[in-house]
């Protein structure tokens, strides 16, 4: 028997008890995990200034320019690694909010969902880290001035670097939004492959913007995206087939 929603629903007040729960125990799993980083706060600091250390001129060093910053930016470094960290379990306590008014066919399709949007998510993060960073590091380190001494301030480090976690992280859930466009209806994969032209042009636009001045480096950005929009569509067009549109309307039904 095809599995539905539970028809007896939960009263409002509970819901909104259950929501709350759940949020106290991500913000739980969050502080937890920076309670137990913030000892090597210092280190991950260091990891996370490597890409641009490595470029620094023999006798330059990054600065502080804020009485606070040597304490408060690792800090804030931290807890957005704490952040990173508890994604999953964050992202598992939505879900298990938003599982019981789902179909069967929408759960299946959703835990894979969540999953990989995880993994992409952390993908896109580590292409920033190990490709990215070097790339504009390099190139921003080797056009300065003659006479002009490369002293980087350890917070506008850390807000430029985070920037472009989350901007890469996000640009890699490309396939994630292709596949929810499809399968929902919103659009479908013909309509979205009719559009290539225009998504490639978008893609180089954003490289443009996110790297050096470079045709490589722009080029290294845009084509990943454009590889993942290519996935996304793929796997919509699996996953919208009709029998699974006619499994939903007699789920529907019931």
């Amino acid at each position: 028997m095809t599995e539905s929603p539970n028809d007896s629903a939960m009263p409002l007040v509970q819901h909104l008890i259950e929501l709350r729960n759940r949020l106290v125990k991500v913000l739980l799993c969050i502080l937890v995990v920076f309670m137990g980083l913030f000892y090597f706060a210092n280190d991950i600091y260091a990891l996370v200034s490597a890409p641009l250390q490595q470029f620094l001129p023999e006798n330059s060093t990054m600065i502080a320019t804020e009485v606070a910053s040597p304490f408060l930016t690792p800090f804030k470094l931290t807890f957005f690694v704490a952040v990173f960290i508890s994604m999953p379990f964050a992202l598992f306590q939505i879900w298990g909010f938003i599982a019981p008014a789902l179909y069967q066919r929408e759960k299946r399709l959703a835990v894979p969902l969540l999953a990989s949007s995880i993994a992409l998510f952390y993908a896109g993060m580590a292409f920033a880290y190990f490709v990215v960073f070097p790339l504009i590091f390099g190139f921003f380190t080797s056009v300065a001035p003659a006479g002009v001494t490369i002293m980087t301030d350890i917070s506008n480090y850390l807000d430029f670097v985070l920037k472009l976690f989350f901007a890469f992280g996000f640009a890699f859930e490309i396939p994630i939004v292709a596949i929810i466009l499809i399968t929902t209806g919103a659009t479908s994969a013909d309509t979205l492959a009719k559009k290539r032209p225009v998504i490639i042009v978008f893609c180089f636009v954003f490289g443009m913007l996110l790297t050096p001045p470079d045709v490589l480096s722009q080029s290294l950005l845009a084509i990943p995206m454009w590889m993942l929009f290519e996935v996304g569509v793929f796997f919509g067009r699996i996953l919208s087939t009709p029998n699974a549109d006619e499994q939903d309307a007699h789920e529907k039904s019931l």
